[in-house]
């Protein structure tokens, strides 16, 4: 018997050791699942950011509205944007707010507001301007921070909000509006999406990146702070009051007006002004881009030439409409290869709709085309090593790769790029790459380095799907790679940018592009050169001038098998009168590229450029990546050593739920067998510890005669 008990107690031993095993195992599995769906930059469900020893659900959240004046003219849009920030609690507070802007805008002025006293904003260094602000948060003075985390990302950080106070800061800025067959769009962003991040020990992109490019720490100067912005699901009587007010100012009754993303009411004026206004929502306002769409009467485009100076200079803008689109069949044959982000946030509407979209594009493909597929997530794979022909059973093939995509993983854009970038093309083939994505990624600059750098004789097109797309990567991609970007926010607008973005890469209209400018002194004329014109969007150009308002401009270039030409009389050009807008988005055009150059330079060029965005910014009154305004009231207020911290949250993107993030963890499938063999494992030695015992217990019959 003694032997028996003492078996036992081994058996429950080394069975509880097993089962303890199973547990952990299963446990594993579980927090594997959470790491998969956990946000990597989203704290908590709850629409408060709670901060620890405040008020319960009064301290958490100081921003109380934001209030949006625009005023569109012609192709310049003129934006103040008001927050208005309250202490509704019984401590000093200091608030954080990542938010974001037009990938366009040039933000030239700033202004806080506390009870009857308004105080400009100065624009420092960035440095400095942090140094000013930290100086007077110390002293009990209530101030203001504006800084640029990205070219459309901005923190706004407000010291010393006492109980009781309200703060309101204004920022102005100012826009280009380009129409695309004769439509124009305005967007106000309101959201700001979640970047994924690769981890420190994840390899670097491979490939022949931009040489002496700074690290991404570097390049992207600031993003972990805005990528470390909280998150909530919107509760409409929780949620910021958002208003907007629009005047469309374009002389003329627009034929066509819809608002896309927002109910608004619409009121006609005087002399062809049209009123928009969005009244406070009764739902959910700032989880979404505020998207208006218009026409002009009569297909009108706004062609012409503006002047304006400011400050001793002159400045113009020129729009010229270019001519229709050429006839199909003078178009050669064309090589494509799609990109597709098959990521986590990519999940449910923008990875359905990427599959809808390329499905249309790959049966649109004429015979003589050949395409290719890159699907990326994590890891990165393609359809072929080399381009395959139009066929219905090579269409057939990369349809159903799409097809079978569900999206998981992270969103590893570079390597990806670098792949499409290096695949074999036949020679004498114009080569067009479409880059599909949500853009929620972490190292923009690099993406952008590594189209400029490895472009060649292609162009890349950029197409941004979700809700709150992230605009900046898709602009700017499609800047670098020499075309055009799309952005689709919603079902609505997908068969709509289909039929568009079909007719963009069909064909170019215009290709050798060139400026002439008979008596008319011009310099420092950005951009330098046009790419190929595509669709009917017109060209458009922006410089500075000497000299009398005379001569004529020439814009040349072959639509098909013939040469075109438009021409713009200078004599006739419209004088803004010294509002100082041209300067504004000379500024923004020329600070673009000098970002750019930035992200591609090599570490003992960047000093010089750093500087030479330094001195445009202070300049022309500009936030840059290396300039901030900030305003202080002289006043103290209080002392900084009662104050607490809040960084409010970002309303997390219409269609993304907490909990589908960016994950920036292994694929999920990795994590499936994982626990799979984890499992199996636990099972095979539970088994062979019961065949263990089995062996070595006596039978019976063997006990019995001991």
């Amino acid at each position: 018997m003694d032997f028996y008990r003492d078996e036992n107690a081994t058996a429950r031993r080394v069975l509880g050791s097993v089962a303890l095993l199973v547990r952990g195992v299963w446990l594993a599995v579980i927090v594997c699942l959470q790491a998969v769906s956990t946000p990597a930059h989203a704290d908590g469900g709850s629409p408060f950011f709670q901060v620890t020893g405040a008020e319960s659900g009064v301290d958490a959240l100081p921003l109380k509205s934001t209030h949006v004046e625009a005023t569109l003219t012609g192709v310049i849009a003129e934006v103040c944007v008001t927050q208005t920030y309250c202490n509704e609690g019984s401590r000093v507070l200091e608030a954080r707010y990542v938010f974001p802007g037009s990938t366009r805008a040039a933000v030239h002025a700033m202004a806080m507001t506390i009870g009857s006293r308004r105080i400009e904003a100065q624009v420092h260094e960035k440095a400095e301007a942090r140094r000013v602000y930290e100086t007077a948060k110390k002293a009990g003075q209530t101030a203001a921070l504006l800084e640029a985390e990205r070219s459309n990302i901005f923190e706004m950080n407000v010291a010393n909000i006492l109980p009781g106070d309200v703060v309101t800061v204004e920022l102005r800025y100012s826009e280009l509006l380009l129409p695309t067959d004769g439509e124009y769009e305005w967007v106000f962003p309101t959201t700001v999406g979640p970047r994924y991040r690769r981890s420190a020990t994840a390899p670097a992109p491979t490939g022949k990146a931009a040489g002496g490019a700074a690290p991404a720490e570097d390049a992207t100067d600031g993003a972990g702070r805005a990528s470390l912005t909280p998150y909530y699901t919107p509760i409409p009587e929780a949620e910021p009051v958002f208003t907007l007010t629009l005047d469309l100012a374009t002389g003329m009754t627009p034929s066509f007006l819809e608002c896309v993303s927002h109910r608004v009411t619409a009121t006609e004026g005087k002399k062809g002004r049209t009123r928009l206004e969005l009244p406070p929502a009764e739902g959910p306002a700032m989880n979404r881009d505020f998207i208006l769409r218009y026409r002009l009467a009569g297909e009108a485009l706004a062609s012409g030439l503006l002047v304006d100076e400011w400050k001793g200079e002159k400045y113009f803008l020129l729009t010229l409409q270019p001519p229709a689109k050429i006839e199909p069949s003078w178009i050669p044959p064309r090589d494509y290869v799609f990109v597709v982000d098959v990521s986590g946030s990519m999940h449910g509407f923008p990875l359905n709709t990427a599959k809808a979209f390329l499905r249309e594009l790959l049966l649109n493909l004429r015979p003589q085309d050949t395409f290719n597929v890159v699907l990326f997530a994590g890891t990165s794979r393609v359809l072929s090593p080399a381009p395959l022909p139009a066929t219905p059973e090579s269409i057939a093939a990369g349809v159903n790769m799409l097809q079978q995509q569900h999206g998981g993983g992270g969103t590893e854009l570079l390597p990806a790029l670098a792949r499409a970038l290096d695949l074999p093309r036949a020679p004498g083939i114009a080569r067009s790459i479409v880059c599909v994505t949500d853009g929620f990624i972490d190292l923009e600059a690099e993406a952008y380095a590594l189209v400029r750098s490895r472009l060649g004789e292609s162009n890349l097109f950029a197409i941004g799907i979700g809700s709150s797309v992230n605009r900046e990567l898709v602009e700017r991609l499609a800047r670098a790679g020499r075309a055009e970007p799309a952005v689709i926010t919603g079902p609505d607008a997908v068969t709509r940018e289909l039929a568009r973005f079909q007719s963009l890469i069909a064909s170019p209209v215009l290709t050798q592009v060139s400026t002439e400018w008979a008596g008319f002194g011009v310099h420092d004329v950005l951009p330098p050169a046009l790419p190929d014109l595509l669709a009917q969007r017109p060209v458009m150009k922006v410089g500075k001038w000497s000299g009398p308002a005379q001569g004529i401009v020439r814009v040349k270039g072959i639509t098909g098998e013939k040469t075109w030409e438009g021409t713009v009389d200078v004599s006739r050009a419209v004088d803004l009168g010294g509002r100082g807008l041209l300067a504004q988005l000379w500024a923004r055009e020329r600070l673009t590229e000098l970002e750019d150059l930035y992200a591609i330079s090599a570490s003992a060029h960047r000093e010089a450029l750093k500087q030479r965005i330094v001195e445009l910014g202070l300049k022309y009154n500009l936030l840059t990546r290396f300039t901030s305004f900030v305003a202080v009231d002289v006043t103290p207020r209080a002392p900084m050593d009662e104050a607490l911290t809040v960084r409010h949250p970002n309303a997390m993107p219409a269609g993304m739920a907490l909990g589908e993030d960016v994950p920036t963890t292994p694929e999920p499938e990795t994590f499936a067998l994982i626990a799979v063999a984890g499992v199996v494992g636990a099972w095979k030695m539970r088994k062979r510890v019961r065949g263990m015992l089995t062996a070595k217990r006596p039978s019976r019959d063997q006990h019995a005669l001991s």
